[in-house]
């Protein structure tokens, strides 16, 4: 048996080989710096088109379509705040489960720039409907600039109609930006296909190193950099590149599609015996049929999440009561909240997110410890 048991991918994944066979020589001897003219240098740059563009290929995009960053929060915040730069950028809406890189940006977006943010309300699966979208643009006086929802949520897992809501949103003259990096490397992701003009993504998420990610803008997209300084990415996005990383990011992206049906058919499984080794615990299971491969948010009744966490965590198996970013609040998630996950069961939400590594005996173990802790009613 394993003395330890992860199950928090969904927070952030182990470093897959792939990527970290790709990134050695780099973090060894690529010391090049991309900016500069000479070999080093253009090794660097080598390296980092060659990552671009089979990123690119990957989202079905175009290589001078993706710009790297420091992960999701900085690509959300760029997408939100920097489209709300451009000239007369000034309402905003996003759904009310959203990443707080999203909510929060758009608040800075309302503080800082003076927009006005709206936020369209989900069922209780957690899915944003495209009549409910078009009924709240409809209500809008000021003409949409911006609608930012979620491929996937983070915490329980849905998976959004994105194609269905960029259509509407267009059909007002709006943009769409869609946050990605629930999703990337679990799900396929074809940003023309989607309709969306930007998409943001985190290497972690995905089995490449934490500190890189990228944000796809589709060509035409009105975009103000949100760093200033050098000319990197195209003058977009300041900044000496982490070569490491971006080559990190590429590899590990493209061994997640190259195995994505045959991965996401095997965490569905695990999901299965998971739930199938909790008959008898009273609980509800959030999020929707179509929903991110492996991740499992549970509410039970009486109980605290956040005590289940730390109970599992001293027999030696991680999870999570949602998003990491979020873990010292002990307060009910927001995504909880909007779901209308009823208040007996709210406090008692944890998330399960398996990954690569996972096995069939440690859904059991999970299942087994959970039921355990919950017997005890903590």
């Amino acid at each position: 048996m394993k003395e330890y048991v992860y199950a928090d991918h969904a927070a952030t994944t182990p470093l897959c080989p792939d990527a970290l066979g790709a990134m050695l020589p780099w973090m060894a001897s690529g010391y090049g710096n991309a900016s500069q003219p000479h070999f080093s240098g253009l090794r660097a740059r080598e390296a980092i088109d060659d990552a671009r563009g089979t990123i690119a290929g990957l989202l079905g995009a175009s290589p001078d379509e993706i710009f790297f960053t420091s992960g999701g929060t900085e690509s959300d915040n760029w997408a939100i705040r920097g489209f709300s730069r451009t000239d007369g950028k000034r309402l905003i809406i996003s759904s009310a489960i959203e990443h707080h890189a999203v909510l929060n940006a758009c608040r800075e977006a309302e503080r800082e720039l003076r927009a006005k943010a709206q936020t369209v309300p989900v069922n209780a699966d957690g899915a944003v409907g495209p009549a409910a979208l078009s009924e709240l643009l409809a209500a809008e006086e000021t003409v949409p600039t911006l609608v930012s929802v979620m491929l996937a949520n983070n915490e329980i897992g849905t998976v959004e109609p994105i194609g269905e809501l960029a259509r509407v949103a267009k059909s007002r003259g709006a943009y769409f930006h869609t946050d990605a990096v629930a999703a990337a490397g679990k799900i396929p992701i074809d940003a023309g296909a989607l309709g969306v003009d930007m998409l943001s993504a985190s290497a972690h998420k995905f089995g490449g190193p934490q500190g890189v990610g990228f944000l796809y803008v589709k060509k035409g997209t009105p975009l103000c950099p949100l760093l200033y300084g050098g000319s990197q990415e195209n003058s977009m996005r300041a900044g000496t590149e982490n070569v490491a990383g971006i080559v990190g990011a590429a590899a590990a992206l493209r061994s997640c599609c190259e195995k994505m049906k045959e991965e996401a058919d095997r965490l569905f499984r695990l999901e299965e015996r998971l739930i199938d080794g909790l008959r008898g615990a009273d609980f509800i299971r959030n999020g929707a049929a179509d929903h991110v491969p492996g991740l499992v948010s549970l509410s039970f009744r009486g109980v605290d999440g956040e005590s289940i966490l730390h109970r599992l965590d001293l027999k030696g198996i991680a999870i999570s009561t949602g998003a990491a970013c979020d873990s010292v609040r002990t307060r009910t998630s927001h995504v909880v909240d909007a779901i209308g996950v009823p208040d007996e069961y709210a406090k008692g939400t944890v998330r399960i997110s398996f990954g690569r590594d996972n096995t069939e005996e440690d859904a059991d173990r999970i299942a087994s410890e959970l039921l355990a802790v919950i017997k005890e009613k903590i």
